[in-house]
């Protein structure tokens, strides 16, 4: 199993918090992420939201939405080799190879390696640049050519 859906503070919708979250995700696209949202407590006290946490809010409600677990990492979090592999979606032993080569930083706690996450979301950020340049010159190489796609 994915470790990272083994952490306590991953969220599995269920089908109703499914459904939910497709509908709060709705109404909060209709509002728009430019405007300011507030929150209504239970008890008529109104909170107002940062503008990150509304963005934060309207990925999380579109990802429960989909049915897929979320999990919240911070950005200074420690994962173990297994956690990062997971998290871009690579065998173990390739993620090691990319640890030991130096593209990934990483420390050793003992004889364990330890990756940041902002190590590991720079290193696929970079990554997925790379693949869509490569895709845009691709394409770009087919309409000079005429391959009409």
């Amino acid at each position: 199993m994915n470790t990272l859906l083994e952490k306590p503070d991953t969220v599995v919708p269920t089908e109703d918090d499914t459904r939910l979250a497709t509908e709060s995700s709705r109404v909060l696209a209709a509002h728009g992420l430019d405007r300011e949202l507030r929150v209504q407590l239970g008890d008529g006290q109104v909170l107002p939201l940062p503008r990150a946490a509304q963005h934060l809010l309207a990925h999380l409600l579109v990802e429960m939405s989909q049915g897929n677990a979320v999990t919240l990492i911070p950005v200074h979090a420690e994962l173990t080799t297994q956690e990062a592999a997971d998290y871009l979606n690579v065998s173990r032993p390739h993620l090691v190879k990319l640890l030991e080569s130096g593209e990934v930083p990483f420390r050793k706690v003992g004889s364990h390696r330890r990756v940041q996450f902002r190590d590991l979301k720079a290193f696929k950020d970079r990554t997925m640049a790379r693949r869509s340049g490569a895709l845009d010159q691709l394409a770009a190489e087919a309409q000079e050519l005429g391959l009409g796609y």
